[in-house]
């Protein structure tokens, strides 16, 4: 290990002395054989990572008309690093993004390379994504992917590298003495199964050792720095990321991301509340700046009279310029707010994801209200009326806050009651596979074993179909063995598969012969990262794909069954192991070899063919082996770096402008005038704008909501990264260079009464391309 870099990340945190002495210590303790209040050295980062609110199709449900148009709240990486203190280390990062991508990994770890010689390679770094289905897409490298994006997106791609980048640096800066507890519980209402019939053609038997079709438990680990105390926490638990519909254009972290929102703005509040009873107590702590304006408690004015009289002192203010970081500086969370400690970070990550819908309510034909086809997801034949339905009913934003809240409602059970500590080594193994022609060895009955194969890439005639999440279009549905001639004609003309690939793959019908269509490059990955991370009795298993219940079922408890028997006394009964999905690079699905029979949409979805299951239980049972033996394990052929071939359509902004007379922000539609609104309304103000693309206000905001302190303070309560402000940007015409921007507030019952103002920031672009930022605001109103 370099002892400089090792060392840096000491540095820079505001107690520096307490956390190097604490470190020493640690050191001194751990090399005495004396075993120290702290187990680990921990360190939490979080940053910005949302992308372009405007023109860029959306990744997940490759509908071509899902187009960002604003923002619901922004996304974010989280990471956290755990480090021995004289040993190795892991670093695990959280993306509120629908996967995570080959490309981005290789390009995070050579700038890690640059700053950090070899403590932070894809050894010992994982990158796992949320699955939201509502940020912007063109980030990923394989063709397949990035079709409906117009092709390959720089500034998707820059601003989640730069934010990955950024967030490892703050965890490795924030390194300090601290322990990590472990503690997990069943969550019931979060989840169903989305593909019941393919679950059930799974052996009764194998069936019949679980209460339910999607797996209920959330594994949660809770941060404790010695100097500060709890500083974050992470959790797994297996839901989609898709309580945001098809239709919706607003990028949002969907329910995990409300989930961290939520439980981070949480922690906060509390920290808050506890200090203000330290100061009234007489204690000696200082009262930190809140986060969230609705704690403090402004000089009320008596009389409502009084308060209408004020707001109407202050009118809509013309659109003015401003500085690039105005935004940045007026931010509820920003870290110019924070800096006495270490934020509270909070993940919510994805697990065997596969089949596990949030639209719990089941799914139902839009046209006539009643139940969907239970193996095939129709109505009448036609998949495009089958859709699930969220908690929430028709409304979507109420669906991701009630899933959200009832992640974060969980993960704040598990996080008061965590008790148990992870105590033992750090480890990890990493190997690059060739999952295009793998030779699989697989047990028979009687004891003997068969050997098969994996197949080059493809997708069946189903994964056409969608999900009862967000179903496709023209003729195809779930549960499709057969395919049609039409559609085959139609392949033909792309690449047709010849006899071994349509063998290798059945009962699948190929759609789509992605593994061995390669112009203008490669349309689908053929080498795939497998990752084993260890902190004490917890193992994290990193997947590039998302798989179904069962098939991460059987995972776990093949690698849980090597760990146990091979381990010499290391792992008991207290061994936590967890799949992280959608990790390192993305590979669509994973069911089990019963699943693929049926061929619903996840089992079409699964690239390499039927033995897909099989072939990563068998890396990665030598990934277990190679963990507790000590052994290395090979390499294996590096993933291709394409960003060099990767082709954009997407054009750029060419000019902003408003009519003559108007400024960039000014309002044109104003608040009513002497209007006082209650808990729960709805506050519209629309502003002339530009084009979000011009500037993506990162670790700032588009949208705040200030409220009146005094007579002539303005001071931030809500930004666009709060779950109750919306910012929607448009244009009169598809080709105008005029847009607006109309920020919607609703209310929320925690919400102080008292003066309030709607601001926005932007960003224009003039026609030979220099980009001017300006702000506005909207006439003041009162919220009793």
């Amino acid at each position: 290990m370099d002892v400089p870099y090792l060392f840096s990340g000491l540095a820079r945190r505001p107690s520096t002395i307490i956390c190097f002495w604490g470190f020493f210590l640690c050191m001194i303790l751990s090399g005495a054989g004396t075993v120290s209040a702290s187990t680990y050295l921990i360190g939490l980062g979080s940053y910005d990572i949302t992308g372009p609110a405007a023109d860029v199709n959306m990744m997940g449900y490759a509908n071509l008309e899902q187009i960002t148009s604003g923002l619901h709240f922004r996304l974010r990486a989280r990471t956290f690093i755990a480090a021995e203190p004289r040993g190795k280390r892991v670093v695990f990062v959280n993306l509120d993004a629908c996967m995570a991508s080959q490309l981005v990994t290789t390009k995070v770890l050579e700038r890690l390379k640059v700053r950090y010689g070899d403590l932070y390679t894809e050894q010992n770094v994982a990158i796992s994504g949320t699955h939201t289905h509502a940020g912007p897409g063109g980030y990923l490298q394989y063709v397949v992917y990035i079709v409906t994006s117009l092709g390959f997106v720089h500034q998707s791609f820059d601003v989640i590298v730069d934010g990955i980048e950024k967030s490892i640096v703050q965890a490795h800066e924030n390194l300090c003495p601290g322990s990590i507890f472990v503690n997990k519980g069943d969550l019931l209402d979060a989840g169903v199964n989305r593909s019941p019939s393919a679950y059930l053609n799974n052996p009764a038997e194998e069936r019949s050792k679980y209460k339910h079709n999607v797996d209920t438990e959330m594994t949660l680990l809770k941060f404790v720095d010695d100097e500060w105390g709890s500083i974050g926490s992470f959790n797994w638990f297996a839901t989609h990321g898709t309580s945001m519909s098809r239709s919706n254009s607003l990028i949002s972290g969907d329910n995990k991301g409300a989930a961290a929102r939520f439980m981070e703005d949480w922690y906060q509040r509390n920290a808050f509340q506890k200090d203000s009873e330290n100061v009234a107590a007489g204690k000696p702590e200082a009262v930190r700046i809140p986060r969230r304006v609705s704690s403090i408690i402004p000089s009320l004015h008596e009389n409502r009279k009084e308060l209408i009289e004020l707001a109407s002192s202050f009118q809509s203010s013309p659109g003015k310029p401003a500085i690039k970081i105005s935004s940045v500086a007026r931010r509820v969370r920003s870290a110019l707010r924070q800096a006495d400690r270490p934020q509270f970070v909070s993940a919510f990550c994805q697990s065997n994801v596969g089949d596990v819908s949030p639209n719990v309510l089941g799914a139902f034909c839009i046209d006539t209200g009643l139940p969907c086809d239970f193996n095939h997801s129709t109505c009448n034949g036609k998949n495009e009326l089958c859709y699930g339905r969220g908690p929430g009913y028709p409304d979507e934003f109420e669906s991701t806050r009630i899933i959200g809240e009832r992640q974060f409602r969980k993960a704040v059970e598990l996080f008061n009651t965590a008790s148990e500590l992870l105590k033992g080594k750090i480890e990890y193994r990493h190997a690059y596979v060739d999952f295009s022609n793998l030779d699989v060895k697989i047990p028979k009955a009687g004891g003997d074993y068969e050997m098969v194969k994996t197949c080059p890439a493809s997708m069946g005639f189903a994964f056409a179909a969608g999900t009862t999440d967000g179903p496709g279009d023209f003729d195809f549905k779930q549960g499709d063995d057969q395919g049609n001639a039409f559609w085959r004609l139609i392949r033909d003309l792309l690449k047709a598969p010849d006899e071994k690939q349509i063998k290798c793959q059945h009962p699948k019908p190929i759609l789509l012969d992605t593994g061995e269509m390669k112009e203008p490059y490669d349309w689908a990955p053929s080498i795939l990262p497998v990752q084993i991370l260890q902190i004490g009795q917890l193992v994290i298993l990193s997947v590039p794909a998302e798989f179904t219940t069962m098939a991460g079922r059987r995972l776990r408890d093949a690698v849980r069954t090597v760990l146990a028997s091979e381990g010499n006394g290391e792992f008991n009964s207290n061994l936590h192991v967890v799949i992280a999905g959608l990790a390192n690079t993305y590979s669509q699905y994973v069911t089990t070899f019963e699943e693929y029979q049926v061929q619903r949409y996840e089992g079409a979805s699964t690239l390499y063919g039927p033995h897909t299951l099989d072939a990563y239980i068998q890396e990665f049972r030598k990934l277990a082996m190679a963990l507790v033996t000590g052994q290395a394990v090979e390499a294996g052929p590096l993933p291709p770096d394409l960003l060099n071939k990767q082709i954009s359509l997407l054009p750029p902004v060419i000019v902003d402008s408003t009519p003559l007379g108007v400024s960039f922000g000014d309002v044109k539609i104003d608040v009513p005038l002497n209007v006082t609104f209650k808990k729960g309304d709805m506050v519209t103000v629309t502003f002339w704008s530009a084009c979000p693309r011009n500037d993506l206000m990162t670790e700032g905001t588009y949208a705040l909501v200030e409220i009146l302190e005094g007579k002539e303070a303005w001071i931030p309560a809500y930004d666009d990264d709060d779950f109750c402000l919306r910012f929607k940007w448009s244009r009169p015409a598809k080709l105008s260079p005029r847009s607006y921007a109309t920020i919607e507030w609703r209310i929320p019952d925690s919400a102080v009464s008292g003066v309030y103002r709607i601001r926005h920031f932007g960003a224009s672009k003039r026609l030979f391309g220099s980009i001017h930022h300006f702000t506005g605001s909207s006439s003041a109103f009162v919220v009793a």
